[in-house]
């Protein structure tokens, strides 16, 4: 990645309707590991806070990762409705990040 590349930070709250805390839990913890294996993504991240809103933090390499990954029909299915599983609208930020991406260093054997 050259200084002129920036990655794309996605990152916000989402607070589920209380019916449905176990069905957004067990969806946006299933997309995790799939979504850290894609193409592009460098972080993939998800935190319950404790009033019980999800915190998402994603960083990908570029817009066309990000939209290769908005299209998978899996997310999909579960965006399309997002409005049946929450009480508000997401809190969401979408920015190109500043500060430049450390590759992880490798974890020893």
């Amino acid at each position: 990645m050259t200084n002129t590349d920036r990655p794309l930070a996605l990152y916000g709250f989402l607070r589920p309707r209380p019916e449905y805390a176990d069905e957004v839990r067990r969806a946006l913890s299933s997309f995790v590991e799939p979504t850290r294996q894609e193409p592009g993504n460098l972080e993939y991240h998800l935190h319950e806070h404790e009033d019980g809103r999800f915190f998402l933090y994603e960083v990908w390499r570029s817009q066309e990762d990000l939209d290769r990954h908005n299209a998978l029909p899996s997310l999909r299915a579960f965006l399309d409705n997002l409005s049946t599983y929450l009480e508000e609208a997401p809190e969401a930020y979408f920015d190109t990040m500043l500060s430049p991406y450390a590759e992880p260093d490798p974890i020893p054997a």
